[in-house]
């Protein structure tokens, strides 16, 4: 039975996302953007902090490196010092024994390389090797390149020759006893240590003599130096660039001239570390990275029965949860997309508005569950006998509808209905049960003639179907612009009815009830009756209706309940009739309705005799019983009216507190042309005499019926025969004479019937 609805709702669920959607990438995508910049981040964090360890790393070794070559250079000066005479007269000793001194103290140290000894006159007094493989013109090729320091040492210029750096602080004035000093240059295309140390002074002159030992940075230097501080692959490359991942380290002087450079492979702290902390970054990285997977993984599925859900609460509140037809929701959204394609050009649709007839019997008679099930062969019928595209509705109750792609013309659309009626129409086996309904049906077609909105569309459709209703059940109408002057009667009727209700513009009319022989009145009937002001006397057969649709059928019957009660204060002994409407009879407060109502006018309740209908009964029997006791305690009599139409039920007959049967006016009419409605007559009066029970009949009109009445045993009737309904004055005015009333046969009756 849900198929059907499935494969009609198929297009608007798969419209619906399954998988992520909008709200899902808002939360991931942010997530992601976070976690790769926490990546970058750590990522630059660690780079830029290896990076400036090997920074700290090389401006270390540079330090360390500069102060190796500044301590060899002290070393130097603090031995030739420690070799020459340090007093004044240092500087007027023989040069031969100054020779035998500076000498000796050369040939015990042997990490210098060239001794020189210059004058006053900055001219070489005395030179010596320390190798003697060295060849002796080195010391006069090598002097020139020392002349510029030497005049500087000596005072004649004050800045520092080029290409020379010093390694010993400045002095403050440039003077003979200034004390040594240490310098780094080139001798002979090689960078070299020069120390100098001043050889005391010459009374009067203040240019001594100085005594320089040249000690080249040499490969042994370099391997030493490199040794003991850790750098590998430290050699001099003059001014070549380093090569791999060599640096190249530049000595300059104080012009920015570059002296000489050096090169070796630096420690990388930073790298290491980096190198180290890497495979744990990675396997950190790699945990993050199934973490997330896992997050977006139970996301997705989070997302996807979070869809699901989604998707099954919206077929929930869109669907019948008794049939699994779409809803009033679903059908009403389903309409708005119909009318709106239409009026953009698409092909007509109609709206077939379907009401089950004498469902609420079956529901009230065989249980609820018989009518659950009822609901759901109707659906599997009506699925089948329309289109696989149209769509098929249940509104609520025993309320239908379908929204269907045909032709406006009429022959089309009462070919649909009928085929819509046949199917529902035909019985139904449930349960043991076999049951036939009926199905009313209201169209409105929808073309680019048609105005208004959904809910128009299903006003008019409504307004069909009560036409269809009216018109006989089991049938259809198509909606016209006739029926909105019904409509729009109806609505005036309702409106004018309500004011004289509250005006008091209402009259009551009393129909005389008599004994069997007809030559007493023994109870009048209350009768509503409506003198409008401008259309004259309105028929109970046009207002009634409508009071019972629109509610107001309580208000009428409680107010007709009244005008009897103290109309009939005037006929002492005489019992007044009131018919009770199945809407009144339910209302909560009924009983203490009467009670107020009797209570005010003063009225005897022995006298007063409600009329009920089998329908007040159907699916009310335990309250009707309730109800009916408490008015049966407080005197009022109580008659089942209309009986034989109904489901003539013995069981209200034998459980419910009646005083009176009335046999309907059908059978009182067909007796005298058919057999069996004069069976009925005889089987209802047995039936009420047996259980001790008045029998009414209602509908004499003829001197024949009459007597056959008579004969079968009816205790009273009632018709034109005896009495149209008359006003109070008139009913006073019978009973004052009751020997000038005579019958009223053949067709005098007729016509007052008409």
């Amino acid at each position: 039975m849900s198929s059907v609805a499935l494969r009609l709702d198929q297009p608007r669920e798969s419209s619906k996302p399954t998988g992520w959607d909008r709200a899902h990438l808002g939360v991931v995508v942010p997530l992601c953007v976070v976690v790769a910049v926490a990546i970058v981040c750590i990522v630059v964090a660690a780079l830029t902090s290896a990076q400036r360890a090997d920074e700290v790393a090389l401006e270390r070794e540079k330090h360390l490196f500069i102060k190796s070559i500044a301590n060899r250079a002290e070393w130097s000066m603090r031995k030739l010092s420690a070799a020459v005479p340090a007093d004044e007269d240092a500087g007027n000793l023989d040069m031969k024994v100054l020779q035998q001194r500076v000498g000796a103290w050369h040939k015990t140290v042997m990490d210098h390389d060239i001794l020189v000894v210059a004058d006053s006159a900055d001219q070489m007094a005395y030179s010596e090797v320390q190798r003697p493989s060295d060849p002796p013109h080195w010391t006069e090729a090598a002097f020139p390149e020392l002349t510029p320091l030497i005049e500087h040492l000596q005072g004649h210029w004050s800045e520092l020759p080029a290409r020379s750096i010093r390694l010993t602080p400045r002095p403050a004035a440039y003077q003979a006893l200034n004390g040594s000093a240490a310098f780094v240059l080139t001798v002979r295309g090689k960078p070299a240590i020069v120390a100098a140390v001043p050889l005391g002074t010459i009374a009067g002159r203040n240019h001594p003599r100085i005594a320089l030992v040249v000690m080249f940075i040499d490969h042994a230097l370099l391997a030493d130096i490199g040794g003991r501080l850790g750098l590998a692959g430290l050699h001099n490359t003059g001014l070549e660039a380093a090569t791999g991942t060599d640096v190249r380290f530049d000595l300059a002087d104080h012009r920015d001239q570059i002296v000489t450079s050096f090169t070796w492979t630096p420690q990388r702290p930073g790298a290491e570390v980096l190198h180290s902390v890497i495979p744990f970054i990675g396997i950190a990285f790699a945990g993050f990275a199934i973490l997330a997977g896992m997050v977006l993984r139970y996301m997705r599925r989070t997302a996807a029965t979070i869809a699901a859900g989604e998707n099954r609460l919206r077929y929930l509140a869109l669907h019948d949860p008794l049939c699994g037809l779409p809803n009033r929701i679903f059908f009403g959204e389903r309409l708005e997309a119909t009318i709106a394609d239409v009026k953009g050009g698409g092909s007509p649709a109609a709206v077939f508005y379907i009401d089950l007839d004498h469902f609420k019997d079956v529901n009230d008679t065989l249980g609820h569950h018989i009518g659950d099930e009822l609901i759901r062969n109707v659906t599997l019928r009506l699925s089948r006998t329309m289109r696989g595209n149209d769509l098929v509705a249940r509104l609520g109750g025993d309320e239908f509808a379908v929204i269907t792609s045909a032709s406006s013309d009429r022959a089309s659309l009462d070919l649909i209905a009928g085929r819509i009626i046949s199917t529902l129409c035909a019985p139904y086996s449930i349960s043991g049960h076999t049951i036939v309904i009926g199905a009313s049906i209201g169209i409105a077609v929808i073309d680019h003639r048609s105005e208004g909105e959904a809910a128009d569309v299903m006003r008019y459709a409504n307004m069909a179907l009560y036409r269809a209703k009216n018109e006989g059940r089991s049938r259809a109408c198509i909606y016209d612009t006739v029926m909105d002057a019904d409509l729009s009667n109806r609505k005036r009727v309702e409106q004018d009815l309500r004011d004289a209700i509250k005006n008091d513009e209402l009259s009551v009319l009393y129909q005389p009830i008599v004994n069997a022989s007809g030559d007493k009145v023994v109870e009048v009937e209350a009768l509503a009756r409506w003198p409008h002001p401008e259309r004259g006397l309105i028929s109970p057969c046009e207002f009634i209706p409508i009071a019972e649709h629109s509610g107001l059928i309580v208000e009428l019957g409680t107010y007709v309940l009244r005008k009897a009660c103290l109309d009939a204060k005037a006929w002492p002994g005489m019992t007044v009739a009131v018919n009770v409407s199945p809407l009144q009879f339910r209302q909560l407060d009924f009983v203490k309705v009467v009670e107020r109502i009797l209570d005010e006018t003063g009225f005897d309740p022995a006298l007063l005799e409600l009329e009920l209908t089998e329908s007040t009964l159907l699916g009310n029997l335990e309250s009707a019983d309730a109800a009916m006791r408490r008015l049966k305690a407080l005197g009022v009599r109580l008659a089942l009216d209309d009986f034989g139409t109904g489901y003539s039920s013995l069981l209200y007959l034998r459980r419910l507190p009646f005083d009176k049967l009335k046999i309907d006016r059908s059978f009182v009419l067909s007796i005298e042309k058919a057999a069996d409605a004069a069976a009925i007559v005889h089987a209802i009066v047995s039936l009420g005499r047996g259980l001790g029970m008045k029998v009414t009949a209602e509908g004499v009109e003829t001197a024949e019926q009459h007597l056959f009445l008579r004969a079968a045993g009816v205790h009273y009737m009632q018709g034109f025969r005896f009495g149209v309904p008359s006003t109070p004055a008139e009913v006073s005015a019978r009973l004052a004479t009751p020997g000038v009333y005579r019958s009223i046969e053949g067709d005098a009756a007729a016509a007052l019937a008409s």
